[in-house]
């Protein structure tokens, strides 16, 4: 039998997290999902509370996952710790709150959900994720296993993805907010996609006001980043594996809008 897997992308301001709220329910049920990861570190524009969190799982994730501003909002630092369904970027430095990875009761039975962050194009020095992901895997049980790869370049989330294939089930990137249309199965088994993309305001760069990106881009002061207003979508992935094996079957890209 095979079981399908929900991956949102960034969930993104306050229109992203309604919108999530609005629409998450009815897709898992139309998509007949199992289980279902969001990344939800931009909540709150830049990071995330631990209200945020609640609305997040109240609207229909299992497991939350972060990336780069795991810390913009510093109240979540105590419900990284007390919370065991939300997930910080496991190559963080070990002494930070939270957890990487998590085994995880599904309809199907456990589930193993790591979250790893990219070095390439980043404002810091996390350890390789590539060797973070082999000492989660050396002792993981669970024959389903999902990768969250928050990271910049794409070449390092597909890296990513070939150096685990036939040892997870499904690897996604997440950080650009813009979704790629490469969902396939590698030739070991792992579904991947580059990104899932973005959920949050439509008519945005990124889910900013455009008028501010491109005042940046332009050269002018720096101003406060404001969330687009209007229209929002959501958007992921969806991952059919193989229950008794763990290998993936089919990727589909998502994308809801009003």
């Amino acid at each position: 039998m095979s079981v399908n897997i929900l991956a949102v992308g960034d969930v993104t301001g306050s229109s992203g997290l309604k919108f999530l709220s609005a629409k998450l329910k009815t897709l898992k049920m139309l998509k007949n999902i199992a289980f279902t990861v969001v990344n939800g570190e931009n909540a709150s524009g830049v990071g995330v509370t631990p209200s945020q969190c609640e609305d997040i799982f109240c609207a229909g994730a299992d497991v939350i996952t972060l990336g780069n501003h795991t810390w913009g909002r510093r109240e979540i630092e105590p419900y990284l710790d007390d919370c065991p369904y939300i997930l910080r970027p496991a190559n963080y430095a070990p002494q930070v709150a939270g957890r990487g990875f998590g085994v995880f009761d599904a309809p199907f039975g456990s589930v193993l959900v790591m979250n790893l962050i990219g070095r390439c194009g980043m404002a810091f020095g996390p350890d390789n994720p590539f060797f973070a992901a082999d000492r989660i895997l050396k002792n993981a049980e669970p024959r389903v296993i999902l990768v969250d790869m928050h990271a910049e370049a794409t070449s390092e989330k597909a890296a990513m993805a070939y150096y685990l294939d036939g040892r997870v089930s499904a690897v996604w990137g997440t950080h650009t907010h813009v979704q790629t249309s490469d969902g396939r199965v590698l030739p070991g088994g792992a579904g991947f996609i580059t990104d899932l993309g973005m959920t949050g305001p439509v008519d945005s760069v990124i889910g900013i006001t455009p008028e501010l990106s491109v005042s940046t881009f332009l050269g002018n002061p720096p101003r406060r980043y404001v969330q687009a207003p209007g229209p929002a979508k959501l958007e992921g992935a969806i991952f059919e594996i193989d229950e008794n094996t763990g290998r993936c079957l089919s990727v589909e890209a998502i994308r809801v809008t009003d």
